[in-house]
């Protein structure tokens, strides 16, 4: 293997793992969202709004920076998609906050009947590569407290996370996500 192939693996490996990382966090307060509440969902433990949400990170994550509406200095300027195609900046979502461990996030709530938030979350914050499916993630949160990526339910199976990364994250005119499912398929790895 040449140095740089190499080093593109190692990165690769980095903004999975960081990924990974923060899936753990975020699964592990959902749980504990709904037992401090005694809920059985995310609904009925009263994750009903935004302003709901917006407290849901406050208390349990470290933020150390509130970026309010603004994205940036959370997030980057702009993005790209792997094709190269800009995505659409900025995001206009309501919250944007970056994590004591470096990574950085925007959260909408949704309130659907299915996935109750989404969010954006680039593994390192403002540093590159700043390209969906490498370090920023659409990410989906549904009311039964599971995370993956955008359908109608979760879990998803297989064949649909596949169908939303061919799709989306790799075919996408004007949209980018379904990398996150793609990574979840190949147990934590991004073969793409």
């Amino acid at each position: 293997m040449t140095v740089p192939s190499l080093m593109q693996n190692h990165q690769r490996k980095t903004y999975v793992t960081q990924l990974h990382k923060f899936y753990n966090e975020l699964s592990q307060a959902l749980i504990q969202y709904q037992t401090d509440k005694n809920a059985l969902n995310l609904k009925e433990a009263g994750l009903t709004s935004q302003a709901e949400l917006n407290s849901f990170f406050k208390t349990y994550f470290n933020v150390v920076n509130d970026c309010g509406d603004t994205q940036t200095p959370c997030l980057a300027s702009s993005y790209k998609t792997i094709s190269g195609r800009t995505i659409g900046t900025p995001f206009n979502e309501p919250i944007y906050m970056t994590l004591a461990s470096g990574a950085s996030f925007s959260a909408h709530y949704s309130g659907g009947t299915s996935v109750i938030f989404y969010l954006y979350l680039d593994t390192n914050g403002q540093k590159g590569p700043n390209i969906a499916g490498r370090d920023i993630f659409a990410v989906y949160i549904y009311n039964n407290g599971l995370i993956d990526d955008n359908g109608p339910a979760a879990p998803l199976t297989k064949e649909q996370r596949d169908n939303v990364f061919n799709d989306n994250c790799i075919a996408g005119e004007t949209t980018w996500f379904g990398c996150f499912g793609k990574i979840l398929n190949d147990n934590w790895e991004m073969t793409y």
